[in-house]
């Protein structure tokens, strides 16, 4: 069991608090979900509940965490560049616990992972595994130390279909409680039975947390169900509150004129007037002490807004893209052939398939080929954000093209209203959260007016209460949409026509189901 008693984390570079006075408890059987908007601390929580070390360069703690002389397993949100160049037998030897089991308990880990016996032997470079088998790879290897918990941060990222519905049945099945974050609406859904939810209310000025021991879908919808009624009370009560207030306004009015035209001669009269307005008074002090104790309107961290208006449009049937390629290769390796893909407007495509089928290949080349187009505006999202921006730069350089002070002006407004606090907007690009990078290129594609976007797993790094305000927005684009996705809800609401790339090839499939 795994206790945590009013833990309170201050982030050192702008002296941000992400949590205050937090306290929950692991127990056997626990399938936890870590939820909360993008940028909120939620890799810092996990990083922190395993190993103080790990966050102790720009954090600062209080409170308790109680291990319990647990052994926990780790999976990081991402692999360094020096594990991407071992070997996979390299990284399995970087722990003892590799050469202290077994064969046939190796074999027995590989099974449970649906690894072939002979993986962990492997000479590959770990970088050159799908991203369902770096995951494998490294579950595999914290297996071997036989932990008595998980602790997974965002292990559905780079994950194809069927690899994301072996995570579900490992998740389901484990054995050990499990403390995981993930983007992917569907997994939680189907494996979460405990909630943590982190806020950060205000502006970031102000941070909340919540722990809900039931699933997901329970959680969204008992939590809009509470914020709902709370919002009707608030109103009710402040409705009521207005009308006491014209009573009083009218009363206090009516003795007014009333002590404004009494005779002298009648002083028994005037004093009777003024006890009258003495309770008047009394009764606006009153109701002025019964609002101050209201119920307040519910705070809550709302998901980012952009809407795309008719500049995106794409004429109906115009051919965007008529894409052919013999062969499909990278690096000299083959990935697929004979590929023809026909796109016209305002189809929404997603292009589905096994990590390591050439997916963001095909999309590169793609993008490559409309680049030069002068009768539409191309935007491209890549898998790696790298590729669409300068790391050192901050947001407001990143989005202003002419850099005058009235442009400016105007971006930070855009940034203020997708809750980037002063202080981020001055941060450099690279030290923000996968969450915030996305962010600035969907607002770099609202401002830049593109009727085309192609998009490398658009939604990968949003949280997954930002997830459906995502998919709405790319829903209503009035312009083409080519992307590639292994989102299970994005495919289903936002794509109207869906592929599947192969080695042989592309095939349209027809009718897409959540799987």
């Amino acid at each position: 069991m795994l206790q945590v008693k009013k833990l309170t984390i201050i982030h050192r570079g702008d002296n941000r608090e992400l949590l205050r006075d937090f306290s929950a408890v692991l127990g056997d059987k626990d399938r936890a979900a870590l939820i909360g908007e993008e940028g909120n601390g939620k890799s810092t929580l996990l990083k922190l509940l395993y190993n103080e070390a790990l966050v102790e360069d720009y954090v600062e703690y209080t409170g308790e965490i109680i291990r319990n002389k647990e052994r926990i397993g780790y999976l990081a949100q991402e692999l360094s560049a020096e594990q991407k160049e071992l070997s996979v037998y390299e990284f399995c030897s970087q722990s003892s616990a590799f050469f202290d089991r077994t064969p046939k308990e190796l074999g027995e880990i590989a099974s449970k992972l649906g690894l072939n016996a002979d993986f962990f032997y492997r000479e590959c470079h770990v970088g050159q595994l799908s991203g369902g088998e770096k995951v494998k790879l490294q579950l595999a290897r914290i297996l071997m130390e036989r932990p008595t918990m998980l602790f997974l941060d965002e292990p559905s990222n780079d994950m194809d279909i069927e690899a994301l519905q072996w995570l579900e049945e490992f998740i389901l099945t484990a054995d050990v409680p499990v403390l995981y974050i993930s983007h992917d609406e569907l997994l939680l859904e189907r494996t979460a039975n405990k909630i943590i939810h982190i806020e950060q209310l205000k502006r970031k000025t102000e941070s909340r947390w919540s722990v809900a021991a039931m699933g997901y879908k329970d959680y969204v919808e008992k939590r809009r169900s509470s914020f709902a009624r709370q919002e009707q009370a608030a109103r009710k009560e402040r409705s009521e509150y207005a009308k006491q207030q014209e009573r009083l306004r009218r009363i206090e009015q009516k003795v007014e004129f009333q002590q404004n035209t009494i005779s002298r001669q009648n002083p028994h009269g005037g004093r009777l007037l003024k006890k009258k307005m003495h309770a008047v008074k009394s009764m606006e002090h009153r109701f002025g002490r019964e609002y101050a104790q209201m119920t307040e309107f519910p705070e809550t961290e709302e998901a980012i807004y952009i809407r795309f208006g008719e500049k995106f449009a794409m004429p109906k049937g115009k051919r965007v893209l008529d894409f052919e390629t013999k062969e499909l290769t990278v690096s000299g390796n083959f990935l697929s052939k004979g590929i023809h893909l026909t796109v016209t407007g305002p189809e929404r495509v997603c292009i589905i398939g096994r990590n390591g089928a050439g997916k963001t290949t095909l999309l590169r080349e793609i993008a490559g080929k409309l680049s030069g187009r002068s009768d539409i505006r191309m935007f491209y999202m890549p898998q790696n954000y790298e590729e669409a921006m300068e790391f050192e730069k901050t947001p407001v350089e990143f989005l202003c093209e002419s850099g005058d002070k009235e442009e400016e002006g105007r971006i930070r407004t855009y940034l203020g209203s997708m809750k980037y606090t002063a202080d981020e907007m001055e941060h450099a690009i690279a030290e923000l959260s996968g969450g915030q990078k996305a962010k600035l290129l969907l607002l770099k594609i609202s401002i830049s007016g593109c009727n085309v976007l192609i998009l490398d797993e658009p939604t990968r790094n949003f949280s997954p209460l930002s997830g459906p305000v995502i998919r709405e927005m790319l829903k209503n684009y009035s312009g083409t949409i080519i992307s590639v996705s292994h989102d299970r809800k994005y495919i289903d609401e936002v794509a109207t026509v869906v592929y599947e790339l192969t080695s042989d090839g592309m095939r349209r499939i027809e009718s897409y189901e959540q799987s």
